[in-house]
């Protein structure tokens, strides 16, 4: 009989969930698994803070859909708790395991200990511990289908050092594949409730659909580009759903961010609202009046029953998954003649108007608008370049202007606003994707958090290319600031040379004042070879998305008084 260790089990387990990638940073709680996994073919990327390695597993599980799996030891998964958090919000599929001190020695003032499983609970969709190796297995099995289920998300595992090293034989562990172990993810909606969506979009006038995170599970454009040629409904994407259907597409239009594009503005005005795989949260004001009015029908799809009208009473609400569910509608919808409405005119005159503003701020001139840098951008790129967008004022001009033309290939930070995601984020696209290139789009605050894993990307030859937009603050708070209460606290920085700490870290470095040298700076950083970060000094210029803050919150206080 072969005995095996926990770690082996380990290994065995995730080879069977198809992964191939941990994202890592060693310690003493996960040396043994880390030197038995060594010889079982994956490729760890060991990254140089716990933090980091999460946002990488996450981007990996939303770029590929495939299972993140991040491992740390005990004070590294108190680092990762963030990162978890962020993945709770980004909705994606994502393993954290971590080592901790043996079982007998736990409660007794181990080394490092703390309470994992319960640091874990509030942010995850489940935080288990592993006490037997004959349970890793099934444990982790069951971990995985939970973070599949529903609204995805991630579960950790705390599986201790002495369960790791533990041996058992390994004809007495039960392995089994995962279509054994989780249900298809296709699962449709009742017919009749098609028929009644069906007819509710035949009515509208003013119909509006948005496609958020959960029909982006997977990256089915037919679906909804089949739905929007065939019922002729304007379609916003956001989150994981960006690019299922281009921006160029006529029936798309853009980015629902209220903020940053003036069509998604309109949803005010519509008599229909279509969810599709879209939360009533609070960036759409939990569809509530005057964000939704009062008298708009809401036709709600999601994987999650209890996403189902949480805030506010549909019309028509189907669980199911949302291709399939379109799939259904766009075969009901077949049946009937559709024309295009007088309603698209009034969209598309929003957008020319949003494309002439954008016009107007890209500017030639010194220091740059943070637009100008993005319509130079966007004069260079390729269909099938990812973008990765971080937080903040210069990157919300960028989300305004720059296309999502693919699906799984523009990704910004989660509605939790985790500064610091895209770095992280591209370097796990570039896994992903290593034909294509890979541009992370950042501000000076943002890039302080995770800016040392600039050294993760050069060692693994992970050639992300940055555009650092330097204005010396944390830009978006700052305007904030300055709208609310007339001055600003704690949110001005220096011009830091983050150019030379990309050269100190083995990349490519540039540094940028003038406009007629942007473009070819960027050239020469897309030529380099390696990681290279062009550092782009910007003008304190106040986004849309910081206006409407402002705006917000004045309005809130004046209704008070």
């Amino acid at each position: 009989m072969a005995r095996v260790t926990g770690s082996h089990l380990i290994g065995k387990a995730l080879k069977l969930e198809g992964v191939t990638n941990i994202f890592t940073l060693a310690g003493d709680h996960i040396l043994p698994m880390l030197d038995v996994m060594a010889d079982q073919d994956f490729r760890f990327i060991d990254t140089r803070h716990e933090q980091a390695a999460v946002h990488m597993a996450d981007a990996w599980g939303r770029i590929t859909g495939q299972l993140g799996v991040c491992t740390y030891t005990t004070p590294g998964f108190a680092n990762a708790i963030p990162g978890i958090t962020n993945a709770m919000y980004s909705e994606s599929p994502l393993l954290s395991i971590a080592g901790s001190a043996e079982l007998a020695e736990l409660g007794r003032g181990a080394m490092q200990e703390i309470d994992q499983v319960g640091m874990a609970a509030p942010v995850a969709k489940e935080s288990l511990m592993v006490y037997d190796a004959h349970r890793i297995p099934d444990t982790i099995a069951r971990a995985v289908r939970l973070a599949y289920s529903g609204r995805r998300g991630p579960v950790h595992l705390t599986i201790p050092m002495d369960v790791q090293e533990q041996e058992v034989e390994e004809s007495e562990v039960n392995f089994f594949n995962p279509d054994e172990y989780r249900p298809s993810e296709t699962f449709q909606a009742q017919p009749e409730l098609v028929r009644q969506a069906v007819e509710l979009m035949r009515q509208a006038k003013r119909p509006f659909a948005i496609a958020g995170d959960a029909a982006g599970y997977t990256d089915n454009q037919e679906a909804l580009q089949k739905f929007a040629e065939t019922t002729r409904i304007p379609v916003l994407t956001e989150g994981q759903a960006r690019g299922l259907l281009s921006d160029d597409h006529p029936y798309s239009f853009g980015f629902f961010e209220r903020g940053l594009n003036r069509a998604a503005t309109k949803i005010r005005d519509a008599d229909l609202v279509i969810l599709l795989g879209r939360k009533q949260d609070y960036t759409i004001g939990f569809c509530r009046p005057p964000n939704v009015a009062a008298d708009a029908k809401i036709i709600q799809i999601d994987p999650s029953a209890a996403e189902i009208g949480r805030n506010r009473g549909v019309a028509v609400g189907m669980v199911g998954d949302v291709p399939s569910v379109l799939d259904q509608i766009t075969q009901e919808a077949s049946k009937h003649s559709w024309q295009d409405l007088p309603w698209l005119d009034e969209l598309r005159a929003e957008r020319a108007a949003h494309a002439e503003w954008a016009e107007s701020l890209a500017v030639a001139e010194t220091p740059m608008h943070g637009m100008f840098v993005h319509k130079t951008i966007q004069s260079m790129l390729r269909p099938d370049d990812f973008l990765s967008f971080d937080g903040g004022d210069f990157c919300h001009f960028g989300r305004a202007l720059l296309p999502a033309q693919m699906p799984r290939h523009w990704s910004y930070v989660s509605g939790l606003g985790m500064l610091g995601s895209s770095f992280p984020s591209a370097m796990a696209a570039k896994l992903a994707y290593p034909e294509s290139r890979v541009i992370n789009l950042t501000g000076d605050g943002a890039f302080g958090f995770n800016g040392m894993e600039f050294d993760t990307a050069v060692r693994h030859h992970l050639n992300v290319v940055t555009i650092l937009g330097n204005d010396a603050a944390w830009g978006i708070d700052r305007q904030i600031q300055l709208g609310l209460y007339g001055r600003t606290v704690g949110t001005d920085l220096l011009p830091t040379r983050y150019d030379l700490v990309a050269q100190g870290l083995g990349g490519h470095g540039e540094f940028v004042e003038k406009p007629e040298d942007l473009k070819p700076a960027i050239e020469r950083a897309f030529a380099a070879n390696k990681p290279a970060l062009v550092n782009v000094t910007v003008q304190r210029a106040i986004s849309p998305r910081a206006e409407a803050a402002i705006t917000r919150r004045l309005a809130a206080a004046a209704a008070k008084k």
